[in-house]
């Protein structure tokens, strides 16, 4: 992800600032576009959470996968409320940093809630995270995995 994130910071759920070439190494990202306005985000974020916690807090070893937030909020505030109100412990690119518009324009983002999931270059593996969460639940981060060139022990 050092491609995708290059010389920016991220933010967690409790506002640290966190180097994105740490913290997304080797993983599968999930590029979240977002908003707390937003009914189906708000529909959608509940699952997402769950689908998150599963892979990394009660699978051994954790499954290499990161979710990276970008907001399409309407304020830093309703940002910051939104994650704190729904959001699992993930990371979120800073409500101010401009470079959103470019991620959402390399990532062809015309609706949210929208859930890209990509390798460590930024490549897509898909942008139907969503639906796939919803349809397929845990069982489809094996796929991700596999076209993520990942190389980890996981097993689901």
């Amino acid at each position: 992800m050092v491609d995708v994130f290059s010389g920016r910071l991220l933010v967690s759920k409790d506002g640290r600032s966190v180097d994105p070439e740490e913290a997304l190494q080797n993983k599968v990202v999930g590029l979240y576009f977002s908003a707390g306005w937003c009914s189906p985000c708000r529909d959608f974020t509940p699952v997402l959470c769950d689908f998150y916690t599963e892979l990394l807090e009660e699978t051994q070893p954790p499954a290499p996968f990161e979710v990276v937030f970008i907001s399409s909020d309407h304020s830093a505030e309703e940002m910051v409320g939104y994650m704190r109100a729904m959001h699992g412990d993930w990371l979120a690119l800073p409500f101010h940093d401009p470079y959103k518009h470019d991620l959402k324009k390399k990532y062809n983002i015309t609706a949210i809630p929208k859930l890209v999931i990509v390798k460590q270059t930024g490549e897509v593996i898909t942008d139907k995270g969503r639906k796939q969460i919803r349809d397929k639940g845990l069982s489809c981060f094996r796929s991700w995995l596999e076209g993520a060139d990942v190389f980890q022990n996981f097993s689901s």
